[in-house]
């Protein structure tokens, strides 16, 4: 594993040795990445078995979607136990021995954390809900209702009011997604020091942190106000951001920073810049924060000059930014690109080159479009079995499942396999490994500033620099442009050939390049 230090890096001249800040981050969701013991199903036991295979893409840490004991309603995003690991993906001696594994290759191990909410079959639910008078009742959210109505008109994530019935104790209690994920009561100290207690017997594992789902949530207001019309039916998770759960996060914090070096990074669901920037505190908050306008961004130059303007503007100097273009909540970003390999190539090349932390979603490193998902095989409350698509290993069927697959593969799981692709030279998965080492080779990539620069229409261009580091970025989203005024070398992250070419000056549509080193003719 690598080094860990004394200090809790948030702001200033810390900030920059930072490992999260110059760390590319790969998200594995288990059910789909890789099966060790044959049921069908993805686990620890594949995880395990694959770290080579993440070790030789380059990245620095894995996150992990839930894994805990849940009844699946939202696939682990329903906890029935913050402190244990569901049978199906096998027990916490394999979380040892995958944290054990992991960083002997000096790669860190991030969990999903969800407080928010928790399973409706979770015991202090279960307590919580059996009479009013309960030790744990003000665990949860109860209300009475208005005239035999919900509370109030906030609507839940997957449809319908956030408010569902309990005829036990004739009161209603919240969720902000499904009736079986009801809200934990954040008010409640001692729910706040049950909940700092399953951060601890994670990180006394060896754990180096966390991805805290729907982080922004936490905060309730006591009044629990109507929702504004102007907002409409805009589901409630989408839209929440009370102050008050700045002290919560603070408090999280706090516990993370008892231990050496490790890092919180929050899903803050709002598409609003400025608003997600107050998530990082006076660096006492969260060290990173995701902003998901990238994933509402076309494949359009317009769009993306407008957003790294947006985020490095928003975001200022201290605040780090994150960057993903796909995750197990959207479509895969080279089905919302059109589906051409190509422009998800040039988008690669984008992701791992901005400032900030990128996220890679398991699968998009070989390329994966969204499966086709019948409607008889759909399982998600949320529609988003397309892209949870299993990863085939293997060129020949069963692509590395023998044990059969929760859902259909993407499209051409022979070519896209990861067996196919390493016998490639030109495929998307050297393509990441190429790009991985050159950033990590490159201290103006890591961690410079970003400049945006004047270019032909339809052309991105952007400069990297760190001291004496230095190279640009362009990307074309249209049929072809000149970029005059730049010479110098452009690394190849488009063919298996030369790690370097001589750039000509001439860009084709959906092509990027990064120059190294880029001068300016005068």
């Amino acid at each position: 594993m690598p080094d860990a230090t004394a200090e809790h890096p948030s702001t200033g001249a810390a900030a920059s040795t930072a490992w999260w800040r110059r760390a590319v981050f790969y998200q594995v969701y288990p059910r789909s990445f890789r099966d060790g013991n044959g049921d069908g199903v993805g686990d620890l036991a594949g995880i395990v078995s694959s770290l080579d295979y993440l070790e030789r893409l380059g990245i620095d840490a894995i996150w992990l979607s839930p894994i805990y004991p849940s009844p699946m309603r939202d696939f682990g995003y329903d906890v029935s136990d913050h402190c244990d690991v569901d049978p199906v993906f096998g027990t916490l001696a394999d979380v040892d021995r995958l944290v054990e594994s992991a960083h002997a290759r000096g790669i860190r191990v991030l969990l999903d954390w969800v407080p928010n909410h928790t399973s409706s079959i979770h015991p202090w639910f279960l307590e919580s809900r059996r009479s009013r008078e309960s030790r744990m009742r003000d665990w949860y959210v109860w209300r009475d209702g208005r005239d035999g109505a919900p509370p109030n008109n906030w609507r839940a994530a997957f449809g319908g009011p956030t408010w569902t019935w309990d005829e036990t104790t004739r009161q209603w209690y919240l969720h902000l997604f499904l009736p079986e994920q009801p809200d934990l009561n954040w008010d409640n100290p001692e729910v706040r020091t049950a909940m700092a207690g399953t951060l601890r017997f994670w990180l006394e594992r060896g754990i180096d942190g966390f991805r805290i789902d729907v982080v922004h949530c936490l905060g309730k207001d006591p009044l629990l106000p109507d929702q504004p019309p102007e907002f409409g039916d805009v589901d409630r998770a989408g839209v929440h951001d009370y102050p008050g759960t700045h002290d919560l996060i603070r408090e999280i914090r706090g516990v993370l920073d008892e231990y050496d070096d490790r890092v919180i990074v929050g899903e803050v669901n709002l598409r609003d810049t400025i608003r997600i920037a107050a998530y990082y505190g006076a660096g006492d908050e969260l060290h990173l924060a995701f902003n998901f306008l990238s994933l509402d961004a076309r494949w359009d130059e317009h769009d993306w000059r407008s957003l790294v303007r947006t985020v490095g503007e928003g975001l200022g100097e201290s605040a780090w930014p994150t960057w993903v273009l796909s995750n197990h909540d959207t479509p895969r970003h080279r089905t919302r690109f059109g589906g051409s390999e190509r422009r998800a190539r040039a988008a690669a090349v984008l992701l791992l080159s901005l400032r900030g932390s990128p996220f890679v979603y398991a699968g998009e490193e070989l390329g994966l479009e969204d499966a086709e998902v019948p409607i008889a095989d759909r399982v998600d409350p949320g529609g988003r079995d397309r892209c949870r698509a299993p990863i085939p290993w293997t060129s020949e069927p069963p692509h590395g499942w023998p044990g059969g697959h929760w859902l259909p593969f993407s499209p051409d799981p022979h070519g896209r396999s990861v067996e196919a692709q390493e016998a490639e030279a030109d495929s998307v998965l050297h393509l990441y490994r190429r790009l991985i080492e050159t950033r990590r080779n490159s201290a103006a990539l890591q961690a410079g500033s970003l400049e945006l620069l004047e270019a032909p229409s339809g052309v991105l261009l952007f400069e990297r620099a760190l001291d004496d580091d230095r190279l640009a970025v362009a990307v074309c989203f249209t049929e072809g442009a000149q970029l005059i005024g730049y010479d110098g070398w452009a690394v190849d992250v488009a063919s298996g050939g030369e790690p370097r070419r001589r750039f000509n000056g001439t860009l084709e549509r959906d092509e990027a390049v990064i120059l190294a080193p880029p001068r300016r003719r005068r």
